[in-house]
C-alpha cells in the first residue's frame, strides 16, 4: 500500500545531509514551509544550496536557516524584502554566496528540470551583468541567453491538503513555486494543513500529482510568519 505520510516534520527531513541543494517554496510568507525549515535547522545540515524567490524575513524560517550559517549558497530573485535583516548581514560578512536569477527565468529553470529539458533561450538578462559569460544566440533578430535547468536534491513545500499518495492542493497564492519545485527535486517533502483519505480530493482539483511527492506530514496550524515577525520571534 502506498502511504507517503510521516509522523513528524523531524522525520520528514531526517535524510537531508550537508551540502544538499534544497528548493524551498514560497513567495515571501505565502507558501513558506516554515515548520519544515525549522525542522531542517534542528536537523543540523550545513553547507546547503538553497533556492527560493526571496531570502527570508525576520529571524524565523529561511532567515533563521541563514542566521544559523547553514546556507553556503543562495539562489533567488530578490534577496531583500520588507523585513529581510539577516541575509544582508551574512552576505556582507562573506558567509553566503548569492546567485540572482530573474523571477521568470527561475520558474522556467525549475520547469525545465522537471520536464527533462536540457536548456532554453530567454531574452531576459541580455546585456546585463546577469547575462555576462552566458552563451548567446540571435533568433529572428532578437538576442537571447542560454539558461540551464535547476535540479535539486530536495524540495520543501507547503500545501493545503494532501492524501496518502501525495496528491496536493494549495491555498490561493501559496501555490506559487510549489508545483514546479515538486517536479524539479529528487525528493519532495510536503507539509499540509490537512490530510485527506484517498478520494477525499477531487481529482480535478489536484494541482500536484502524487508521483512528484515523496513525503507528506500534517501541520494543521502552521505559524503565521507575519505575526511572528511583528512579535519579534526568533528560531531557534
Amino acid at each position: 500500500m502506498i502511504d507517503k505520510r510521516v509522523a513528524s516534520v523531524a522525520e520528514a527531513v531526517a535524510d537531508i545531509t550537508d551540502g544538499a541543494t534544497v528548493l524551498i517554496g514560497g513567495f515571501g510568507e505565502a507558501g513558506s514551509p516554515t515548520e519544515l525549515i525549522h525542522a531542517l535547522i534542528d536537523r543540523g545540515a550545513r553547507g546547503l544550496t538553497v533556492v527560493n524567490n526571496n531570502a527570508g524575513n525576520g529571524h524565523i524560517g529561511l532567515a533563521a536557516l541563514l542566521e544559523q550559517r547553514r546556507v553556503a549558497r543562495m539562489i533567488c530573485t530578490y534577496p531583500r524584502s520588507s523585513h529581510s535583516e539577516v541575509f544582508e548581514e551574512v552576505y556582507r560578512a562573506g558567509e553566503v554566496a548569492l546567485e540572482v536569477v530573474p523571477q521568470g527565468t527561475l520558474a522556467e529553470r525549475l520547469r525545465a528540470a522537471g520536464a527533462g529539458i536540457g536548456g532554453f533561450y530567454t531574452p531576459t538578462a541580455v546585456g546585463t551583468p546577469l547575462g555576462e559569460g552566458k552563451e548567446t544566440r540571435t533568433i529572428d533578430g532578437r538576442d537571447y541567453v542560454l539558461e540551464y535547468p535547476l535540479h535539486a536534491d530536495f524540495a520543501l513545500i507547503k500545501a493545503e491538503r494532501a492524501d496518502r499518495w501525495g496528491n496536493l492542493t494549495y491555498r490561493l497564492a501559496a501555490r506559487n513555486f510549489g508545483p514546479l519545485m515538486c517536479m524539479a527535486a529528487e525528493t519532495t517533502i510536503v507539509q499540509a494543513r490537512s490530510l485527506a483519505e484517498l478520494g477525499g480530493i477531487d481529482p480535478e482539483a489536484v494541482v500536484t500529482p502524487g508521483i512528484f511527492v515523496d513525503r507528506v506530514v500534517a501541520v494543521p496550524e502552521p505559524m503565521s510568519e507575519r505575526e511572528a515577525i511583528l512579535r519579534g520571534d526568533r528560531y531557534p
